[in-house]
């Protein structure tokens, strides 16, 4: 997912539309007959992470709806080659294409005005058009379970994050991580470094190590590999992962932020074949409930207790009973970002340039 500063800029006008402006009325797509969708991967089909999350969808879809869904990986976030690879799909008769970049937006913006009747489904992107849908999830609800998990193991209450990058997306899974561990554990402090780049095994373990020396019993992460959890095993010490269930990489793995878009593509790719799917102005931002990501909590050393209570936090996020972000909260110079009795917008949320009470590091 490069070229993120752009996504952001162009996710935080469209947040800000949603919260400003009223939605305008959007017709039904036409049926597009037997569904035969096709999916373009921005990276390889065995990453460990966000690209290899997708295929695993498309795995499950094919199982789900009975269908035959081919797939072109590494296809990179330049129009060159990813018009090629749209357009030799939907000569072979496919009628929804499923993206998987930010990189892809504008391409794919060109390809759906010239294929109208042909609908495109693109994960992190930000452009959206009478058959053009882009989506991404609230990463911070999964996030914010997996925290309750660190938090419940960290006996000295000492959180470790590698993240990539600063940005907001990144912000509020950093900041919902520290606020499920103090759900658990009210003394938790969180520590997080960023290593400048979404997939660096050797950034990643130089990180975790820092980390490491400043005593942290439970590392999370929010970048593309494994290595966070596998320098995690090798010390000794816990781990959670994000994208997919990293516990298949490390024994240190007890909780997992994973994607379950098939969760969303079926529902769109059956609306589409009876002719009820519907463009979105601003597209999907997706909770657990609709298929964003979720929570896997798989390891050994998370107590019943502590399991449940995750699962009651669970439900209590897709009722909409817990609202993560609600008020009174404070940034960690003591300014006042959500007053008490209100909830921050997903506006707001676009533009999350700081961090909560009790995170240090990321300067």
């Amino acid at each position: 997912m490069n070229s993120l500063s752009q996504f952001l800029s162009g996710a935080v006008f469209s947040a800000v539309a949603v919260s400003t402006l009223a939605q305008p009325a959007v017709a039904e797509f036409a049926a597009v007959g037997d569904p035969k969708p096709a999916v373009i991967l921005y990276g390889p089909t065995n990453d460990g992470g966000w690209s290899q999350s997708i295929d695993e969808a498309r795995v499950k879809l094919e199982g789900g709806l009975g269908l035959r869904i081919p797939q072109a990986a590494e296809i990179p976030e330049s129009a060159t080659a990813i018009r090629p690879a749209a357009e030799l799909f939907i000569d072979r008769g496919a009628n929804i294409v499923i993206g998987s970049a930010f990189g892809y937006s504008d391409t794919f913006k060109e390809l759906a005005e010239e294929y109208p009747d042909v609908i495109f489904i693109n994960p992190a992107g930000i452009t959206n058009s009478d058959n053009l849908k882009s989506v991404y999830g609230r990463t911070y609800e999964s996030q914010y379970l997996c925290g309750m998990v660190a938090g419940g193991l960290a006996e000295n209450g000492k959180l470790g994050f590698v993240a990539a990058n600063p940005f907001p997306l990144v912000n509020w899974t950093i900041n919902a991580y520290l606020m499920g561990a103090r759900a658990v554990n009210p003394d938790a402090e969180l520590t997080v470094v960023f290593t400048g780049t979404w997939g660096d095994p050797v950034k990643e373990r130089a990180a975790t190590e820092a980390l490491l020396e400043q005593g942290v019993e439970v590392v999370g992460q929010h970048v593309d590999t494994a290595t966070p959890q596998i320098v995690a095993a090798e010390a000794g010490i816990y781990g959670t992962g994000h994208h997919r269930d990293l516990s298949e990489f490390s024994e240190a793995t007890q909780c997992s932020s994973v994607w379950t878009w098939e969760k969303f593509l079926e529902p769109e790719i059956t609306k589409a074949s009876a002719g009820e799917w519907e463009p979105a102005p601003y597209g999907a931002f997706l909770g657990i409930a609709e298929g964003g990501t979720d929570v896997s909590v798989t390891g050994d050393a998370v107590s019943e207790d502590l399991k449940a209570e995750v699962m009651e936090a669970r439900d209590a996020i897709m009722s909409g009973e817990l609202q993560i972000f609600a008020g009174p909260l404070s940034d960690r110079s003591g300014e006042m970002r959500v007053p008490d009795g209100e909830v921050l917008s997903d506006a707001d949320l676009w533009a999350m340039d700081w961090f909560v009470q009790g995170v240090t590091g990321g300067e």
